[in-house]
This record gives structure tokens, sequence and C-alpha cells, in this order.
């Protein structure tokens, strides 16, 4: 990491010294004007050209970081830590592109998806709500202020309970799952809340930068440790941390298609991104009450939901459930990178979160798919339609795959770091002999499940009822680009493994500091 900064003011005279603001803002100011268009068409294009705004400004603030270190943009005249800040690096980089990216590519597919599965009434309050859930994800994550990323987070949940709740057009269960989620998520935004409350009584401050900075002089107290145990409960309720995922089953289960691809490639990663900024910026690991949770408390759980969760993925009999549940398992996956508390363990995290992404959105496209034809993800409704949708049915192939973690697929990279990681720690603690055979054992039950999607569309009679032809064009581009990222990350693998690489020393440094002599004001 660069130590210079790249600092631009609010007077910055060129459009692109304002990419951080704009970032969230495009998302922001679209979601009000489809409102007032009122029109389902004008709304999805305004959604989309919003969200592929966004796109160009993250890839924008990827190679602007990659050259030049970070970007701090202040907001009102007020310089940090008096300030709100947002504060652009490798990191936050590197899960605004994926946000973006999902965003963008998901809006074709929910254009056919969500004229089938929403009235048509609902239309324009829905794409509003889902550029205002797409703002608050990407809010969250820009932000350098703590606050800010409580504001941010609410934004993104609310309209999430809304989007969720449309659902209830085809399954009642939808209004319960979005009900289920909203108590939890309300619990998790109190207890983050709390934390921030106990961390500002301790430090007298919000930002970031500057509450890393000051728990690092005056130590550990009591306030700093309740602080920290808040964050990672409510933070962790977010992230579908086993044991608090009792939401993401039914809420994936019960919403919309379109819904369901967005949030399980989005929401849990942001998240998560925010979870590893205070465990590894704000809270380091040097302090031992963070490196005792991680090894003590991470370690486990993610070793749990990895199994857990997959064994009962084995046994579900709707496509969707299941893909619900192995979400949960493959989080455990990405906590697991964390605990491990090595360069390579986190690299692993960074990846899988944007390989799942990538693979998880693939393959709930193609269940948004087999619902549209046949109205059900029950597989007693999709088997055999490998036969009669070939090009969908591949496409969920190639996401299994990646899944699976299977060589030349996307999967394969993060997993054997995964373990490459744990073994790399055996020298210390002969326990994570265990771990890495424990990430193995957990990815041979994902090919069970796997397995019995492919044995239903491929290996079963179809249907006689069935009348199910292939997917609309507009389904199936954006499938195939998702298919296409699957491989080619699998097979081109220096790209993003580099960034993940840069973004892991970057948080592995802790505190970027913001208040040292050496970071000059003004647009360099």
């Amino acid at each position: 990491m660069a130590n210079t900064a790249l600092v631009a003011e609010h007077t910055a005279r060129t459009l692109y010294d304002h990419l951080p603001l704009l970032q969230v803002l495009v998302p922001f100011c679209a979601a009000p004007l489809i409102v007032l268009l009122g029109s389902r068409r004008l709304a999805w294009l305004l959604a989309f050209v919003s969200s592929a705004v966004a796109l160009i400004i993250s890839v924008m603030l990827m190679m602007s970081v990659r050259e030049g270190g970070y970007i701090s943009y202040t907001m009102g005249g007020w310089s940090p830590p008096l300030g709100i800040e947002y504060r652009i690096d490798t990191v936050n980089a590197y899960v605004l592109m994926l946000i973006s990216a999902i965003g963008t590519v998901v809006l074709p597919f929910a254009y056919v998806s969500v004229k089938d599965e929403i009235p048509s009434k609902n239309h324009s309050l829905f794409y509003a709500c889902w550029m205002l859930c797409l703002t608050g994800l990407l809010g969250m994550v820009a932000t350098g202020d703590a606050f800010n990323v409580f504001v941010f987070l609410e934004i993104s949940s609310l309209s999430t309970y809304v989007l969720v709740a449309q659902g209830a057009a085809r399954d009642r269960r939808a209004l319960t799952a979005a009900y289920d989620y909203l108590i939890m998520g309300t619990i998790g935004a109190t207890f983050f809340v709390i934390g921030l409350g106990m961390l500002y009584m301790a430090t007298g401050t919000l930002n970031m930068a500057d509450l890393a900075d000051r728990i690092a002089d005056q130590g550990a107290n009591r306030t700093v440790r309740s602080g920290f145990a808040f964050i990672v409960v409510g933070l962790g309720l977010k992230v579908a941390m086993f044991p608090l995922h009792l939401w993401l089953p039914k809420a994936y289960t019960f919403a919309p298609s379109a819904v369901t691809v967005f949030l399980s490639a989005t929401a849990t990663k942001a998240a998560l991104y925010v979870l590893m900024r205070f465990i590894f910026s704000i809270y380091h690991p040097d302090f031992s009450f963070t490196t005792n949770a991680l090894e003590i408390i991470f370690l486990p759980l993610a070793i749990i939901a990895m199994f857990s969760a997959s064994f009962i993925a084995a046994f579900q009999i709707n496509f969707k459930r299941m893909l619900a549940y192995s979400s949960i398992a493959q989080v455990g996956y990405m906590l697991l990178g964390i605990a491990i508390l090595t360069e390579t363990g986190l690299t692993a995290a960074l990846l899988h979160m944007f390989n799942h992404g990538l693979a998880k959105a693939l393959l709930f496209m193609g269940v948004g798919a087999l619902v549209l034809r046949t109205g059900s993800a029950f597989y007693t409704q999709i088997s055999g339609l490998g036969r009669k949708m070939p090009l969908t049915c591949g496409a969920i192939v190639v996401g299994g795959l990646s899944l699976i973690g299977v060589p030349g697929t996307a999967g394969f990279l993060s997993k054997w770091l995964l373990v490459q990681a744990a073994l790399e720690r055996v020298s210390e603690n002969s326990l994570f002999l265990l771990v890495s055979i424990a990430i193995v054992l957990s990815s041979l039950l994902a090919v069970v499940y796997v397995w019995r999607v492919f044995e239903v569309l491929y290996l079963r009679e179809p249907n006689p009822d069935s009348t199910a032809t292939e997917a609309p064009l507009m389904m199936l581009i954006p499938m195939w680009i998702l298919a296409g990222s699957c491989l080619w990350f699998g097979l081109s693998t220096d790209f993003l493994y580099d960034i993940a690489n840069q973004a892991a020393l970057g948080l592995l440094d802790g505190s970027m500091g913001m208040l040292d002599s050496n970071k000059t004001l003004g647009v360099e």
C-alpha cells in the first residue's frame, strides 16, 4: 500500500475528483426519479443505466487506488476527523466493483423475472427500492465514518425488507420471511449502533481511521472490548454467520428471483467487508482479545457452518432453498479465511467473496429461469429440464462446478488458498491440519448437493405435464456472462489474485492512518 494519499475536497473542479461521492449519489438520485417517472420500462432503464454508471465509477476508483494509494474525499469543507469522509482503498474498491457489477448484470435478468413475479403496479416502487438497496450497500463500503456505516446499513436493510416482501405475489410466506428478516436485522443494527456508542464514549470520534489511531494509543479498555463484542454480533447477523443465520433461508427462498440473485451476491459480502474493516483496521489483531475472538469463536463457528449448512443443503427438495443453505456454508469459508489470520488466509477469504458472488448469482439466475418456465423450484417440477433448457442448465452446471471448487473454475483458487493457509499454520498449531482436512471434507459435501441438482436436471425423466422451453435471451445473456466469468477467472487467475492479495496486505497493515504528517491535502 502506498504511503501517499489522494485527497479530493468538496471544492474540486473536475468530475473525476468527485468519483467517491458519485459512486453513492448516482443510484441514490435514481431512486426518486424512478418513482416520479412511474413507467415500468423507463424505471428499469434508469435503474440499469445508474447501475452501469456505478460500475464504471468503481472500475475507475480501482484503477486510481492501485496507482496512487488511497482516496480521501471530504464533505462540507470539514476535514476529518471532524467531518465526514469517503475513503477508498484497494479493499473497498474491490468490493465496490463486485457489488456494482452484480447490480448491473442482474438487471437485464430482472426485466423478465420481475414482470413475471411482481404485479405491474409495483414495478416502479420495486426498482426504486432496488436502487436504494444498491445505494446502501455501496455507501456502507465507501464511507470512512463508522456512524455513516450504520446509516447506509439501515438504508440497504429497509429497502431489502420491502424487496423480499414483494415475493408475496407468488407465495404469501414471503411476508413472514420479510418480517423475520426485519426482526433479526433490527436486532443486528441495534447491537451494531450500541457498539459504536461505546467506541464513541471511549475515543470521542467516529472517523474510522481516527478510531484506529485512538484505540491504538489508549489500549484495549473494557469499553473498547465491549464495543467489539456488540459490533461483531451485530455484523454477524448481517453476514449470516452461524448461528445468527436463521433469517437467510426463508428470505432467499421466498423473495422474488431477481432479489435473491442480487442479495446472495452482494448483501452478505458488504457486511463481511465492514466486519473485516473493523477487525483489521480499527481493532487490530495485535490486540489479544481480537486474536482470541478470531481463533476461539470465529474458527469453530466457521467450520460448524461449513458442515452443518452443507449437510442440510444435501437434503433439500427445493433448488432455491438448497442454495440458501449453501450460502451459509460458503460464508463459513470466508470467515475461516479471516480467522486463520494470515496473508494467504485473508487473500483466500477476499477471493472467495468475489468467486462466491459470481457463482451464487449465476445459480440463483438459473433457478429464476426454471421458475419462470415451470412456476416452481422443487426438484419434482424441474426434473429432466436439462434436455428442454440446455443453455440455462449448462450455465447452472458451470455455477455448480465453481461452487464446488473444481479446477478450471473461479471457486478452485480460493479453496486451494484456504487449504494452503491452514497448512501454513500447522507448524504453530497442529490442529490446523484438521482445519485443512475439514475444508476438503466440507467441499465433498458440496459435491453431494450439487450433484443432486445435476441428477435432477439431466438423469431424471421430464415431468410429462411440463411445457417448458428455453429461457428468454434477456435471462440467458447475464447468465452466460457470469458463467464465462467463472471460467475466465478460473483459468486466468493472476489479475483477481493480485487485487485480492493487495487488499489483504492493506487490511493486515491495520489502520492506514489519516493524521500522519506525510499525508497531503489537495488533489494530486
